[in-house]
């Protein structure tokens, strides 16, 4: 089954740019992402550039209407995601909590449709 965790933080959060807590994090980062690579159960994962930088489309009475910005408000921001292939819901929720950002942000973990998986 795979399992899509989107990685946020509120911001304001989450240690400072240029500080040994920040290196620290980032090495802890790595040992997650080579664990899961490790052991065969990463599909992808990617950073995303900052809210700023995103545009929403909506499509209203047959008008195309084009912000700048995420979709919603919102306190977390969504910073990265990982898409794994695990047995379960326990295994993906496992690997959830290993992500360093989990002790001031969240992991949202979602089920990808099977429909997508069928590839």
């Amino acid at each position: 089954m795979k399992y899509l965790l989107q990685l946020r933080y509120p911001a304001g959060t989450g240690p400072a740019e240029g500080t040994p807590e920040l290196d620290a994090e980032m090495a802890e980062w790595g040992k997650v992402h080579t664990a899961l690579e490790e052991s065969g159960a990463l599909v992808t994962a990617m950073g995303l550039e900052p809210d700023e930088a995103s545009t929403t489309l909506r499509n209203r009475n047959g008008e195309r209407v084009v912000t700048d910005g995420p979709y919603a408000e919102a306190k977390e921001t969504l910073f990265s995601f990982y898409v794994i292939d695990v047995a379960d819901l326990d295994a993906a929720l496992d690997w959830a909590a290993r992500m360093p950002n989990a002790a001031y942000g969240s992991v949202e973990v979602r089920p990808l449709s099977p429909f997508e998986q069928q590839s």
